[in-house]
């Protein structure tokens, strides 16, 4: 049985410094003018402020379009020359925690299998989202997954925030969906119902980033929000753009 694209877009991320593993995360591909790219969140590359330094990060492709359990993995070096192999962007609030580095084709094993997103799959100048759509959050919470056919699982949500409106000014939506630690550099998605993209009927909504919490919330007496952040997809159009 062939496997359902969406799942085939994403990818598990082992974050390593040297030989020793450090963490794992979820990024996705994008493919824009023949360039394949992985999207991911940005503190999954470099976090400063958690003392998080990888050199390099190995990621995961299938072989086999109707055997899910045959998958090959890819390493990626984050430096080259002593320059960062990912690029990553501000928006007129800041730092975006979102990050892609480029994929060389030329080096991929032969025979893999994905789908990438591509611009076509992203909100149209006229096209829009309103307040609780349903949209699905697919990536490798704490590195869990289907680890038979090594793919991912998929976390339901609704936009818990207006999508007309930066949130706070910031370049983000809320999701209120239940995530966790390696869900970060997952994408946001909901299924589109037209014809558009019936190729791949998928549209690319945001980057999922992390949990928001509230500032002197009593841990005993509150709970959390379970509200996330998640960057608008749209930032990808910069960050891939070719000089």
């Amino acid at each position: 049985m062939p496997i359902e694209p969406v799942l085939l877009s994403v990818t598990p991320i082992l974050t390593y410094r040297g030989n020793s593993p450090l963490t794992n995360a979820t990024g996705f591909f994008f493919e824009r003018k023949d360039r394949l790219y992985l999207v991911s969140s940005l503190h999954v590359f470099i976090d400063k402020e958690n003392d998080h330094y990888p050199d390099r990060i190995e990621i995961k492709f299938h072989v086999d379009p109707h055997n899910a359990t045959s998958t090959t993995d890819f390493s990626m070096p984050l430096y080259r020359d002593g320059l960062s192999s990912w690029v990553a962007g501000t928006d007129t609030a800041g730092e975006i925690d979102v990050a892609v580095i480029e994929v060389d084709r030329g080096a991929l094993p032969g025979g893999v299998v994905f789908f990438a997103f591509t611009p076509d799959n992203l909100l149209g100048p006229k096209e829009t989202i309103e307040i609780a759509t349903p949209m699905m959050i697919v990536g490798f919470p704490l590195g869990f997954q289907d680890t038979l056919h090594k793919l991912p699982v998929v976390r339901h949500a609704i936009n818990a925030s207006s999508f007309a409106m930066r949130f706070q000014g910031n370049g983000y939506f809320l999701t209120d969906a239940r995530t966790h630690r390696g869900s970060s550099g997952a994408p946001v998605v909901c299924r589109d119902t037209g014809q558009h993209r019936k190729a791949f009927p998928w549209r690319l909504l945001g980057v999922h980033s992390a949990r928001l919490d509230v500032l002197g919330r009593d841990v005993e007496a509150d709970e959390a929000l379970g509200l996330n952040c998640a960057w608008f997809a749209d930032v990808l159009i910069a960050l891939t753009k070719q000089g």
